[in-house]
C-alpha cells in the first residue's frame, strides 16, 4: 500500500472504526497497515479477462465448440467454466490442479499411456 497522507489515514481510521467487530477483527488479523479501504474494486467477472483477453465465456464457448455435443455433459461444461473462472482469477487451487494435469499429461506421453475418454 502507498504511504496515505494524514486526511487518507484519518478517513481510513474512520471507515475501521465504523466496521462491525467481526470486520475489523478480520482486517486486524491481515494487517491493519496492508489494509487498502480506497483499493480500486476488481473487474466483474463477467468482463475480467486472462492473459490472451479473452473472457471466461469466450474461453468456455471456444473450448466447447472444439468438442462435439455427444462428448461432453452439463457436469462437464459446468467443470470447464469453474475451472476457467478459477484460472482467470488466479485461484491457487485452481492453478494447483492445472499444474498436476500438465504435469501428469508429461508422464503419460513419457510412458506411452493416453487418456480415457
Amino acid at each position: 500500500m502507498s504511504v496515505l497522507n494524514k486526511n487518507e489515514e484519518f478517513r481510513k481510521k474512520a471507515i475501521f472504526d465504523s466496521m462491525s467487530p467481526r470486520r475489523r477483527k478480520h482486517i486486524e488479523k491481515k494487517g491493519y497497515e496492508k489494509w487498502d479501504p480506497f483499493e480500486m474494486p476488481k473487474d466483474p467477472i463477467d468482463i475480467r479477462k486472462d492473459k490472451t483477453k479473452r473472457t471466461s465465456q469466450m474461453l468456455v464457448r471456444e473450448f466447447l465448440q472444439s468438442r462435439s455435443s455427444e462428448e461432453y455433459s452439463n457436469e462437464y461444461g459446468r467443470g470447464v467454466l469453474d475451472f476457467c473462472l478459477g484460472i482467470i482469477n488466479e485461484d491457487e487451487r485452481y492453478i494447483g490442479m492445472f499444474e498436476f494435469a500438465s504435469w501428469y499429461i508429461e508422464i503419460l506421453k513419457k510412458d506411452e499411456h493416453g487418456l480415457k475418454k
